[in-house]
């Protein structure tokens, strides 16, 4: 028995084995010595497949006669052509081109699977942005994306497109109903802040341009957290410090209307209840009472008057000032007209010219009154 190498896949193993354990090719009385160079080679073949020595006689391998070891074909002489290859190399091959086909398919899938997400976070992005340059590079970018994809993106850049077109108006615009309008139309617009900001100045100017209690009374009621409140409170005060509102008006209006008709009809109790304790100034007479007044009605109604009306013309003028925390002084300046009918069925009108101040408690504390000569 002799130690071979299998003339198929190369194993060592015994010339007496049916068969060779790797390959399984069939062995014992298959195969044969090259007399040459003592290559074992398959019996059915005509020639040595290493040096071509051609089989004059089949021989078998002698046993027990070692076989020389068998050099490497490729550094001893060159390969026949005519040669064909063995099975084992094509296998390899197959194998390995397989093998190359599994991977580059599994990349292939791993790459568009990733393909797919990315463009699906794109699209999710997209479609929460308010940023037409957003939506704009996903159409650019995904050109092959799914068509429900693409068509969603575009209906949401055209609509951001026509919002900032119409943004742009509203700004050019510069009016509150413009932007207002805007406002109406889109309000969930990322310029919500900006269009406050703007339609608060405006009714700011508004206001301050009216400088009247009205005006600055709706600034404040349109604008609970405006930017100008401070400034809205602050005018607001020094409005009503320095004017006159109506209803001040009316109040100064009344107390002088009864100071004239106690006087018309001798009423000492109506006419003293109109002046304070003390005037700074009656008739020229300083530190006067309410006796000091009360002496001037009588004094004017002389033993010839038989009746006596006084006419306020309504023509007044009134300025005031602050003499404490919500209180103020006014002084008042308007003309009277008298009517005097004496016993002697002649009449007489005159005409004055009224000097006052009221006082913050609403009573008379200065009166002077001069006739104009007409």
């Amino acid at each position: 028995m002799a130690i071979i190498k299998c003339p198929e896949c190369g194993h060592e193993i015994s010339d007496k084995a049916p068969v060779c354990p790797s390959c399984g090719v069939e062995i014992a009385g298959n195969v044969i010595r090259c007399p040459q160079c003592g290559e074992v080679y398959f019996k059915n073949l005509s020639e040595c497949p290493k040096c071509h020595h051609l089989t004059a006689a089949k021989e078998t391998v002698e046993p027990g006669i070692p076989v020389p070891p068998k050099a490497p074909l490729e550094a001893t002489e060159p390969v026949n052509p005519t040669q064909k290859p063995k099975k084992k190399g094509k296998g390899i091959w197959i194998a390995a081109f397989i093998i190359a086909l599994v991977i580059c398919g599994g990349v292939y899938y791993f790459y568009q699977d990733r393909q797919n997400a990315n463009e699906q976070d794109a699209y999710e992005y997209a479609m929460q942005s308010q940023d037409p340059t957003v939506l704009q590079d996903y159409l650019d970018k995904y050109k092959d994306a799914d068509e429900a994809h693409r068509d969603s993106i575009q209906a949401h850049l055209t609509i951001l497109q026509q919002e900032t077109q119409g943004w742009t108006n509203a700004v050019i615009s510069g009016s509150k109903e413009a932007l207002q309008a805007y406002l109406d139309k889109y309000p969930n617009t990322p310029h919500k802040a900006e269009i406050a900001h703007k339609i608060d100045s405006i009714d700011w100017v508004v206001a301050q341009n009216a400088n009247t209690a009205d005006a600055l009374q709706q600034y404040l009621d349109e604008h609970l957290n405006g930017e100008h409140i401070d400034e809205a409170n602050n005018a607001m005060k020094d409005l009503m410090t320095k004017t006159v509102q109506p209803e001040e008006k009316s109040a100064i209006a009344t107390i002088f209307r009864q100071f004239f008709q106690s006087i018309n009809s001798k009423n000492e109790d109506g006419l003293s209840s109109t002046v304070s304790t003390f005037l700074s100034s009656f008739l020229g007479k300083t530190d006067a009472t309410k006796s000091d007044v009360i002496t001037f009605m009588h004094k004017i109604y002389k033993s010839n008057v038989s009746n006596m009306n006084w006419h306020l013309n309504n023509d007044y003028k009134i300025d005031k000032k602050e003499v404490g925390e919500d209180e103020y002084e006014y002084t008042v300046q308007f003309s009277a007209t008298q009517q005097v009918e004496y016993t002697d069925a002649t009449k007489q009108s005159n005409k004055f010219r009224v000097n006052a101040t009221v006082d913050s408690n609403g009573k008379i504390s200065a009166f002077n009154m001069v006739r104009i000569i007409e």
